[in-house]
């Protein structure tokens, strides 16, 4: 099962990320932009998603991914059930949340092409 340390462990690699505490939920972010944020009891799980792809997402694994409230959805996110997810899904996840909101150049240097 993935933990919030291993998501820490990860983003602590990730040029330009860094870790606060918003009312009470752990969130990464690169600047100021939320790239991925986990519920008060670090149950769930937000990341940054294209919005355009997020419904694919949703229907290949439902019981994994599932919608942001209402209020989020005119954002690029999708959340996640963190009992569910493996440490592989977690790390291709997280990085590609970081990819879109970091500087082009920047995700190159890190992940290459």
């Amino acid at each position: 099962m993935v933990t919030v340390a291993d998501v820490r462990a990860l983003a602590r690699t990730l040029p330009r990320s860094s870790e606060h505490v918003i009312r009470d939920r752990v969130k990464f972010r690169v600047g100021s932009i939320v790239y991925v944020a986990f519920s008060r009891d670090e149950t769930t799980m937000g990341f940054a998603y294209p919005k355009e792809e997020r419904d694919a997402l949703i229907v290949a694994d439902p019981d994994l991914f599932f919608l942001p409230g209402a209020s989020d959805l005119r954002f690029n996110w999708v959340c996640c059930h963190v009992a569910r997810l493996d440490h592989g899904q977690m790390a291709e996840l997280v990085t590609e949340a970081w990819r879109m909101v970091v500087p082009k150049f920047l995700a190159r240097q890190r992940l290459g092409g």
